[in-house]
């Protein structure tokens, strides 16, 4: 068993995720993705896809990159 380090539930199918050599114990994905997921820099959803990344700062799409002025980047077409 393990307990969930988001919700605190400990679950018998808990599993490990490890991130940064860092082990973390989540019960389910929605756990994992609320804890570890990557924030857009511009509207802050939670980015669980690929995103875009620039200048150190990740973004869930084209639209929220170019909205902070980095007009480089493109969605994958």
């Amino acid at each position: 068993m393990g307990i969930c380090e988001n919700c605190g539930n400990n679950y018998d199918k808990a599993f490990l995720v490890t991130m940064n050599d860092i082990e973390h114990t989540f019960d389910c994905f929605e756990c994992a993705i609320n804890r570890l997921a990557p924030i857009c820099a511009h509207c802050k959803t939670k980015v669980i896809g690929h995103g875009l990344e620039a200048a150190g700062k990740i973004f869930c799409c084209a639209h929220c990159a170019h909205s902070e002025n980095f007009k480089d980047l493109t969605d994958r077409l």
